[in-house]
């Protein structure tokens, strides 16, 4: 019989191969039916999945601790039990005996290291005595420097610490409501933080599906940052308006509430077929497509498009540790591209007058800000319109000199941060 949380712990140890060796994020690994994560339970699941991710958040600290001990060249799946052993015991707060036991486990589980068992033992204890010191006297995990280079050029090389600090904290749960009358009930309910824009936030680990709300409809998912863009639309009561790049739908289901007539488009069949399930399960409305939309085209006008465009994600690393790892020195000039063409095809279809929310959750200023100047040059006929930030809760500083939007993980540090985004209000003349 496997020991009380092995199951989790082995799993773990296979998403963590999977990020390091294949170079797969985990999200990738979590489709895959006959993955690490088959046959868990949901507990396990969710442990198995912050275990991992835990691991990756702090790998420079904890490969820092573990060389004190054990040569650089252990094999990584010796590497990754001893990994998963220090979060343990130095981030969780795991008794050491379980922890250690957990490790040796892993080792044994395998015939390429199941003979290490013995030296993964006295590693492990030597890190529950003396890791802790060690550990203490380390900086948090560094922004790669493909990274670093451009955000320190751009926002300075104290901010680059700061985006630091906040991506070893890791995010919260944050949820958009439904109805927004229901704010501080459910606040009071769910035991969780209100936002300076409304939005909820969880500061304690749970499981999604059991929390009062989700059955009902009442909220989804959605990082507060990731809430603005369609905030910066203002009134949508009636208006058309298109939600392009769409899954899982948390944008979809925010302009469906504000009673906009939606058509939401998306090339992943998946994922489209997750935003159905969100939109029946909290009860909203909005017609779906499953196209690429370089390819798409309608004879319709809309009042109102929102581009969240496919991008680096770098702003989300606080809660997707492993993308530092797959992407790293990833060629993003398509990506660019991409994003360009779609800036265009969202010109053509929107109204005269109407207004496209131009967003990526990346803190690169080549898929934020320059993307918008790039899109003014281009179209002669669209201007830049600065937000109104004051019902949004958000600083106005935060506004750039050309107009547009621009969040950081830095920011909000005393209430836990959110993602990084860069969004713009582009309105055709």
């Amino acid at each position: 019989m496997a020991k009380k949380g092995m199951e989790a712990r082995a799993a773990a140890a296979a998403l963590l191969h999977g990020v390091l060796f294949d170079k797969r994020m985990i999200s990738q690994l979590l489709d895959n039916e006959k993955g690490p994560l088959a046959g868990l339970t949901g507990p396990e699941k969710a442990r198995a999945q912050s275990l991992a991710a835990n691991v990756l958040r702090y790998l420079g600290r904890v490969d820092a601790v573990i060389d004190q001990y054990v040569e650089k060249s252990t094999p990584l799946k010796a590497r990754n039990a001893l990994r998963i052993a220090t979060v343990e015991m130095l981030v969780d707060g795991i008794a050491p005996h379980a922890a250690v036991d957990g490790a040796v486990e892993i080792v044994q589980r395998s015939q390429k290291t199941a003979r290490m068992g013995g030296l993964i033992n006295a590693v492990s204890r030597k890190i529950a005595a003396d890791g802790r010191e060690i550990w203490e006297s380390l900086s948090p995990q560094p922004l790669p420097g493909w990274l670093a280079k451009p955000v320190a050029k751009n926002f300075g090389r104290e901010i680059v610490a700061d985006i630091e600090k906040a991506h070893e904290a890791g995010a919260p749960l944050d949820l958009t409501l439904k109805s927004p009358q229901n704010l501080q009930t459910l606040a009071t309910s769910l035991d969780a933080a209100v936002l300076p824009n409304g939005s909820l936030r969880l500061y304690k680990p749970a499981q999604i599906t059991t929390l009062q709300g989700y059955e009902s409809g009442d909220w989804w998912v959605q990082d507060a940052a990731a809430s603005v863009p369609v905030r910066l639309l203002g009134d949508l009561d009636g208006q058309r308006v298109l939600d392009l790049c769409a899954a899982p739908g948390g944008k979809t289901m925010q302009l469906a509430a504000a009673g906009a007539e939606v058509t939401a488009l998306d090339i992943s069949l998946n994922r489209m077929a997750r935003t159905g399930e969100n939109l029946r399960r909290t009860g909203l409305q909005a017609g779906t497509v499953i196209a690429d939309a370089t390819a798409w085209d309608t004879d319709q006008q809309y009042d109102a498009i929102v581009l969240d465009a496919p991008c680096s994600a770098t702003g989300t690393i606080r809660r997707h540790p492993d993308l530092t790892i797959v992407k790293a020195g990833a060629d993003l000039s398509e990506l660019f591209a991409l994003q360009e063409g779609l800036i265009d095809k969202a010109v053509a279809w929107l109204r005269p007058g109407g207004k496209l929310v131009y967003c990526t959750c990346s803190l690169l200023p080549r898929e934020g800000e320059r993307q918008t100047t790039y899109a003014l040059a281009r179209h002669g006929n669209l201007e830049i319109v600065p937000p109104d930030l004051s019902a949004m809760g958000l600083d106005p500083d935060w506004i750039d000199d050309q107009g547009g939007l621009r969040l950081r993980p830095d920011y909000w540090p005393e209430l836990g941060g959110m993602d990084g985004f860069y969004m713009a209000v582009l309105q055709k003349l």
